[in-house]
């Protein structure tokens, strides 16, 4: 379906304008969800919203680098908290505050990714705890059931068992006193995310993944489904988090939005293909969730988290010894690359700390964190959170201690591509997720996912250079580490990773790029540039009709505009995500964007086109010039009006592209048997970087 590109003073004006702007766009780079989350409030609770109900309020909290959400609903002078995480002060200043008394906390389920908070805030302000009767709690707790209720001041909760993640979900209907027949709010936990559902595959083999995926269909057409479409869905999790595929960054829903824009309920009306929709291309859960899992249903230890840091330990040869330690070195990359303990391993507390030390330090492992003094404190308080304990020693004493270290020379991206470029280049092992891979990478390259490092590495001659390569750096570090411990003795990383790559303008390669002929080894240099291509309205009208699903269409407009008209099949997509989010970069099909008039699609389209080797292609003239071509064209047609003289004058003017404004809430929406239209979409989330 390539056209032939046309040359035209507007196009080339643009294209120069996208180059301009590509200059600054890529140097942003390629994010993952670890170099989004090296700020140092991510590691703490914010606020995200207050959701104010005639009866109550919810105030709705974030943890970034766990991707959790918890809650708090206010009636009165209470409130119940709803699950928790362990470090509970957030919760008990909060209530403070707000002048109310924590009188209960309900946990929707014994969740798998973080340590629960429930008994830690039983017995900070000794209230009881509320969950499913048949979960398997170990700890004082008052059962709930299908149809059990609970008062909180004005507020009427019902609960409702919706398994599906696990075997005990429960969902929290909550009424205010507008209405006690549909509900205001749904705590949902990891039954339902926003533009996901809860992944059915962590029960270890006692109930399977597919049968409880046919419980969540069950649980979704007969419940949850019919709850109103008003109601307001509060999830557990966000994007990034990995007890699901694909979550949106969408704080909240309703299930109204959550019918038509929910890609796995799109597929009610068959069992077999949801329960398929559901399995299919779920991340791999990280070794640590089976364990929190157990800690939350036993009822996890309370522990101090004021508590001063550990007393180090002396520094020793031993240290160094992989076999009786794993060591973690909590500093930048660039930091540890100067200089480490040898075989540690680099998990930077600037980042998805929790989540990596439980997806990479084995469970029983003696863990021995290194850095300075406030990384260690902020490390082990972090930690807890996962449920691991660590003991510490600081980076000065080692070096005080005049004990040997590693060195791991950075090498940056100018210097890998010229080695490249001479036939000269060290085996480059990309160690990030193979979607990730394939999608944008750098060129001739091995791909061997992080996760899988130390077993995977048994392929590669540890006495040959190797470097690694992610997005970020972030990744790569971790793996140079993990390959010390495997016994590799010249392993360094690249420099900034795939970001720094693009920002220096150095060339990368999408999926259809694995043959020699694309090598980027070639022995001549050369750089290649991609201009954007158009599509008229008229090509997009028969793809769209003749072809179907092979291709992706994006509409950069504000979403107002988007809900008044947009094409069938249409993604609204704010157009700084298209242009740093990487999953625009790759897919089997062109990626088609569209815009008003055609202008900002273009720019964008050009920027794109310098990052990766999928067609881009821009509506010709936009939206507005689709709306006269195709709409108007299909929708009146010619009728001459006779004047009073007997002559006869042209049509009416032709209407002008709709522009009403868009509507504030959404009408209920009918169950007429077939799926609506899909409404606006988010930026798609990112992975969660394993």
């Amino acid at each position: 379906m390539r056209g032939k590109w046309r040359y035209d003073p507007v196009v080339v004006v643009i294209t120069v304008l996208s180059l301009f702007l590509a200059g600054r766009v890529l140097a942003a780079g390629i994010q993952d969800s670890e170099s989004a989350l090296h700020g140092g409030d991510a590691a703490t609770y914010h606020v995200v919203d207050i959701y104010n109900f005639k009866g109550f309020r919810v105030i709705q909290f974030n943890l970034p680098v766990l991707s959790h959400y918890s809650y708090m609903l206010i009636s009165g002078n209470q409130a119940l908290v709803v699950d928790p995480g362990r470090d509970v002060s957030v919760y008990v200043d909060t209530a403070g505050k707000e002048g109310v008394k924590i009188m209960g906390v309900f946990l929707t389920h014994s969740h798998a990714d973080f340590v629960a908070g429930h008994t830690q805030l039983a017995r900070a302000v000794g209230c009881p705890v509320f969950t499913h009767a048949s979960g398997g709690a170990e700890y004082a707790f008052r059962p709930l059931k299908e149809g059990s209720t609970l008062e909180v001041g004005e507020a009427l909760i019902r609960f409702v068992e919706t398994p599906g993640h696990t075997p005990d979900g429960l969902c929290a209907y909550v009424f205010g006193t507008a209405n006690r027949e549909v509900p205001e709010v749904i705590f949902t936990g990891d039954t339902l995310f926003v533009g996901s559902i809860g992944r059915p595959d962590l029960m270890e083999g006692t109930v399977s993944a597919a049968s409880l995926a046919s419980m969540s269909y069950d649980s979704w057409t007969q419940k949850l489904s019919k709850a109103g479409d008003s109601a307001v869905i509060l999830p557990a999790h966000g994007a990034g988090s990995l007890c699901g595929a694909h979550l949106s960054d969408r704080p909240s829903s309703t299930i109204g939005e959550e019918k038509v824009s929910n890609p796995y309920l799109r597929h009610q009306k068959s069992r077999s293909e949801f329960i398929a929709a559901v399995l299919e291309g779920l991340p791999e859960a990280p070794r640590y969730f089976k364990h929190n899992a157990a800690m939350n249903r036993k009822g996890p230890e309370v522990v101090d988290f004021d508590a001063p840091l550990p007393a180090e330990i002396s520094p020793a040869r031993n240290l160094a010894d992989p076999g009786k330690f794993y060591v973690v070195d909590l500093r930048d990359p660039e930091k540890y690359a100067a200089g480490h303990i040898p075989n540690s391993v680099n998990i930077g507390v600037r980042g998805r700390l929790e989540t990596w030390v439980g997806t990479m330090v084995p469970w029983g492992e003696d863990l021995v964190l290194c850095g300075d003094r406030a990384e260690l404190k902020e490390a082990v308080y972090r930690l807890h959170r996962v449920g691991y304990k660590a003991r510490v020693i600081r980076m000065e004493s080692w070096v005080k201690a005049g004990l040997p270290l590693n060195r791991n020379e950075l090498v940056t991206p100018a210097q890998l591509y010229a080695l490249m470029q001479k036939g000269e280049a060290p085996v480059i092992v990309d160690v990030r997720l193979p979607s990730e891979w394939m999608g944008v990478r750098i060129g001739t390259v091995v791909n061997l996912p992080l996760n899988h490092l130390a077993e995977l590495s048994s392929k590669l001659d540890p006495v040959q250079p190797v470097v690694t390569v992610c997005n970020s750096a972030y990744r790569s570090s971790m793996a140079v580490g993990i390959l010390e411990r495997k016994g590799f003795t010249r392993a360094s990383g690249l420099a900034g990773g795939s970001e720094a790559w693009i920002a220096a303008g150095l060339p990368v390669y999408g999926s259809e790029a694995g043959t020699a002929a694309a090598s980027i080894t070639s022995s001549v240099p050369r750089r290649e540039i991609r201009l954007p291509e158009r599509i008229s309205p008229a090509d997009l009208g028969r793809l769209m009709m003749d072809l179907p699903g092979t291709f992706e269409l994006v509409d950069i407009r504000p979403e107002a505009q988007f809900a008044d008209y947009s094409l069938p099949g249409s993604t609204n997509v704010d157009i700084a995500a298209v242009m740093s989010d990487p999953a625009f970069l790759a897919g089997p099909g062109p990626l088609i964007i569209v815009d008003r008039d055609g202008s900002l699609a273009m720019a964008v389209a050009g920027i794109l086109s310098q990052k990766t080797q999928r067609s881009i292609r821009a509506l010709h003239g936009g939206l507005k010039a689709y709306w006269e071509e195709m709409e108007l064209k299909s929708a009146v047609r010619e009728v001459h009006i006779p004047r009073k003289d007997g002559s006869s004058r042209g049509p009416e003017r032709a209407p002008a592209m709709p522009h009403a404004p868009r509507m504030t809430t959404p009408p209920p929406i009918p169950d007429t048997g077939t799926p609506p239209a899909q409404p606006p979409r988010p930026p798609r989330s990112k992975s969660a970087g394993c």
